[in-house]
Formats: structure tokens, sequence, C-alpha cells
């Protein structure tokens, strides 16, 4: 399947526009990870616990669109986007 950002593919021609393809996760935090995540904060520097968790959020996520766009009959998906948010208890 190709997936790109781009709103064409080089060299093929977009024959049928199928629609909207999606694919979401939510990820909840680990109690661990938190106050890990809570000391490298005070010190400062990247927390990989968190950046690792949405990395693979994404990859979810894409893997999921994917599956969709397949069950619809499409074999490639154009001006893919991404989106983030935070959702509270």
């Amino acid at each position: 399947m190709i997936v790109t950002t781009s709103g064409q593919v080089e060299g093929k021609t977009i024959a049928k526009t199928i629609g909207l393809v999606k694919g979401s996760t939510i990820r909840a935090r680990h109690v661990g990870r938190d106050i890990m995540a809570g000391l490298r904060g005070l010190v400062g520097g990247e927390i990989t616990e968190y950046t690792k968790m949405m990395a693979e959020a994404r990859e979810e996520a894409i893997r999921r669109m994917i599956e969709d766009a397949e069950k619809q009959g499409a074999n490639a998906i154009v001006s893919m986007r991404l989106a983030t948010s935070m959702i509270m208890q």
C-alpha cells in the first residue's frame, strides 16, 4: 500500500477517489512511566517513555488506516495526515 502525505504519487494517476479512510488509537499512560517521566522532567531532556508511546500509537493508527483503505478497495492513501490530542480523565 502506497501511503504519502502529498496529494499525488509520482508516475501514477488517481483513477478513482474512494473517500475518507481513518485509523485511530488511544493509549493510556502507565504509573511507572509517569514516575520516570516526572523525575526526568525535573532535570530536563527528552521524556523517552512518552516519545516511545507516541511513536507506537502513530504506527498503530497508520496500520489501522491501511486496513480501512484495503477494506474499501484502495491501493494507495494520498494526502495522509496525523493528528494527536490529549484526553484528560
